[in-house]
């Protein structure tokens, strides 16, 4: 059974291997777009875990008895469940792929343990109805391979948070057939980072890039505690075309050794732009990479490393297809009762409403 995929050595045939977000940066990187390296525990490294008979019936007979309307008692279910995963010890093959892929990783990145990302794939994101975003877990900054383990057995017990669990149950998904990728890659030392749409989310314009941006790691622009800088791009010119500087108060950075935590910005960069207009355009042009080889609107996450230099600093952390708009029916190009002037400048602005859109799933 095949426990590890280097995501450089992707063949689209191991997608439900890897699940949705380990396959997506997968493919981008074999796009040559700029994804940090790194490889995918497989779903079939979790069903070692998954398979053992006794722990199935015991979780089997936890779920059955939930109740989702009482919360305290989902989150306990949760944490019992979590508890007893995470005390299974790990498969001796998967533990020896896991630990040999880490020491590869080292050797490629020249440094004795390098951090990484270990980054939850839960193959229930590819559910047409799925809105698992933020529903399992992510560890940043992990150093060493017994770390390494230790997180990926965390991912595979976020399979189980309480708010997973209620999703499931509402949407009528089979706890018991979901399953859980891990990817781990060389971790981003983010000066900067953020979002980008490549439309504009407030009224669905194609003919621009949104881009966010705040200081230090994502975390907290991901998670709405920090107003970000907003900038849009015209997606013809190039140009940026509006620009919003927030007050960052905090950010999320390394505070501690290998800890990642919320710290306060001091003041003279709190008002300060969190990225040149040069990086705009670059996370803008980096969207519309991803944009251009998917086929339809995307909603990306990046990075500037700061030890990158600068023009090899804008990182691709994740894509997935943009969701509001890109639902809605398109405006029709050609509006009846318009005069011929109007109808030009109106396909000029609106490219991508003039021919058909071919939307698949990253």
């Amino acid at each position: 059974m095949t426990f590890v995929v280097w995501l450089h050595e992707y063949d689209p045939a191991q997608r439900p291997l890897l699940g949705g977000k380990n396959a997506s940066l997968a493919e981008l990187l074999s796009a040559g777009l700029p994804v940090p390296p790194g490889f995918a525990v497989t779903v079939g490294a979790y069903h070692t875990l998954r398979d053992h008979a006794d722990l199935r019936r015991e979780v089997g007979r936890l779920l059955a008895e939930m109740d989702l309307g009482d919360a305290a008692g989902l989150e306990q279910l949760s944490a019992t469940i979590r508890g007893r995963l995470e005390q299974v010890p790990m498969h001796d093959g998967v533990a020896r792929a896991v630990r040999s892929a880490y020491e590869a990783l080292c050797e490629r990145c020249q440094l004795e343990a390098v951090p990484v990302a270990v980054r939850s794939s839960a193959t229930s994101e590819d559910l047409p109805d799925a809105s698992f975003a933020g529903e399992h877990d992510t560890y940043l900054w992990v150093r060493g391979a017994a770390d390494v383990l230790r997180q990926v057995t965390r991912c595979w017990s976020s399979l189980f948070t309480a708010r997973a669990i209620a999703y499931r149950r509402e949407m009528g998904h089979d706890h018991d057939v979901v399953s859980m990728s891990v990817g781990v890659q060389k971790m981003v030392h983010p000066r900067a980072s953020g979002v980008a749409f490549t439309l504009n989310p407030s009224d669905g314009d194609r003919s621009q890039v949104a881009v966010e941006s705040a200081w230090g790691f994502g975390e907290g622009v991901v998670s709405g505690e920090v107003t970000p800088d907003s900038f849009l791009v015209d997606k013809v010119l190039g140009t940026i075309a509006r620009r919003t500087v927030s007050d960052k108060a905090f950010e999320y950075r390394l505070t501690d050794g290998d800890t990642v935590g919320r710290v306060a910005v001091e003041e003279a960069r709190r008002t300060a732009p969190s990225l040149t207009d040069d990086e705009v355009c670059a996370v803008a042009r980096l969207a519309r990479r991803a944009e251009k080889h998917y086929g339809c609107a995307q909603d990306v996450e990046w990075a500037v490393d700061r030890d990158l230099p600068a023009g090899d600093n804008v990182i691709l952390l994740q894509a997935r297809p943009e969701t509001v708009w890109s639902r809605r029916e398109p405006t029709p190009v050609a509006v009846p009762g318009t005069d011929f002037m109007s109808s030009i400048v109106r396909t000029l602005l609106s490219p991508l409403h003039a021919r058909p859109t071919q939307e698949r799933p990253p």
